[in-house]
């Protein structure tokens, strides 16, 4: 696969890329990677590190053609390079303002056959940007650039013809994110799942949430996930209101556990920048989980059962399910309650099981998941 990877600044992908490569070389495999920031500074030896997006416009835009020319042409003829990643940006919101960071003939050129635009939590975002850059940018600035940068990477892809492979990817705080980047790069035929499951409201729940991880730590094991707890910003938001009410000006924020994170320590964010998205925050958690569904092939529900026999079906849960319906995905329901489901779960599932592993043995059956092992030697 030629696959074109974007992201706002901040999202650190090098270190991000450069692992699923290692992963997929562990089983004999081979992805080349071409990180066209760290190319520009290659070609111009004296501009100072950090400081390319401060050049003139139009020095800025013939160094990057000089360099995805350079890109093209190593990899040619395309099936002595099968899997191929460029790690670049769609946009850039800098000093000369918003513009963009591709161009349309040298793309075609490339010929890509996948983009995806990696996402993270905002606040690593704005952590990272800062450490790395002379900047003053919000978080709400953050969260702009992230819509602006989603957008133009989906219109790129219809621009090259594969709109059908255009992915929106979480980096997150889990490993399992990079095998899943590694299987859509190298295997974008395996099945994609969206895995659905109560978030909010079992926070205190203990042995909820360890059922809920287990759900989703055997859906990504046995397909490409496209898990929305990947990003939290729903946890910032709540701890922000907490600290608040508590009168707490920040927040402390533990770093991602892997991935090249900037330093290793915790971090702190204002209380009030996070108030300051909480629409933002809100409306992306809207978008960004209906999109994850419709990229992926189905969704499967995880509904256990609360203290007092409740079924733990949340609306954001139950809105997920119609809208994949809506959409034509298959839908399954892993229905954990001793209370029957109601109709509205009945009538718009294409199959409900009483557990992970009877959904699993049916997925193994249909020939649907993952071959053990495959991604295990």
């Amino acid at each position: 696969m030629r696959v074109v990877v974007t992201g706002q600044i901040g999202m650190n992908k090098k270190p991000y890329l450069e692992a699923v490569a290692d992963l997929h070389g562990e089983s004999g495999g081979r992805i080349e990677i071409f990180n066209v920031g760290d190319m520009m500074y290659e070609e111009s030896p004296d501009i100072r590190s950090g400081r390319v997006l401060d050049l003139p416009l139009s020095r800025l835009t013939s160094l990057r053609r000089a360099v995805f020319k350079d890109i093209i042409s190593e990899t040619l003829p395309v099936q002595d390079h099968p899997d191929v990643i460029i790690n670049t940006h769609a946009t850039f919101r800098w000093r000369h303002g918003l513009f963009s960071a591709f161009d349309f003939d040298l793309m075609r050129k490339f010929a890509p056959d996948m983009l995806i635009c990696l996402v993270d939590n905002i606040e690593m975002v704005h952590h990272r940007l800062h450490a790395e850059h002379e900047i003053d940018a919000t978080l709400k600035d953050c969260m702009v650039w992230r819509e602006e940068e989603i957008l133009a990477t989906e219109l790129l892809a219809q621009a090259m013809g594969v709109p059908n492979r255009f992915y929106i990817l979480s980096r997150g705080r889990h490993v399992e994110t990079i095998e899943s980047c590694r299987r859509l790069v190298t295997m974008p035929e395996l099945k994609k799942v969206y895995p659905s499951f109560p978030m909010s409201h079992v926070v205190d729940m203990p042995e909820v949430l360890e059922e809920i991880d287990h759900f989703r730590a055997e859906l990504a094991r046995h397909f490409i996930a496209f898990d929305p707890g990947d990003v939290d910003e729903k946890l910032l938001l709540d701890n922000a209101l907490a600290a608040s009410a508590e009168g707490k000006d920040w927040l402390m924020i533990e770093p991602h556990a892997f991935g090249g994170q900037v330093g290793a320590e915790p971090f702190r964010v204002s209380v009030r920048e996070v108030l300051d998205i909480a629409g933002d925050i809100d409306g992306q958690i809207y978008m960004r989980d209906f999109r994850l569904i419709d990229q992926a092939d189905m969704i499967c529900s995880l509904i256990p059962e609360l203290p007092g026999g409740v079924p733990g079906l949340s609306s954001g849960v139950e809105r997920e399910l119609q809208h994949a319906w809506e959409h034509t995905k298959e839908v399954y329901v892993v229905w954990k309650p001793k209370k029957n489901p109601s109709p509205f779960i009945t009538e718009t599932a294409t199959k409900i099981f009483s557990s992970v592993d009877d959904a699993l043995t049916h997925f193994q059956e249909k020939g649907m998941m993952t071959p053990l092992g495959l991604f295990e030697q």
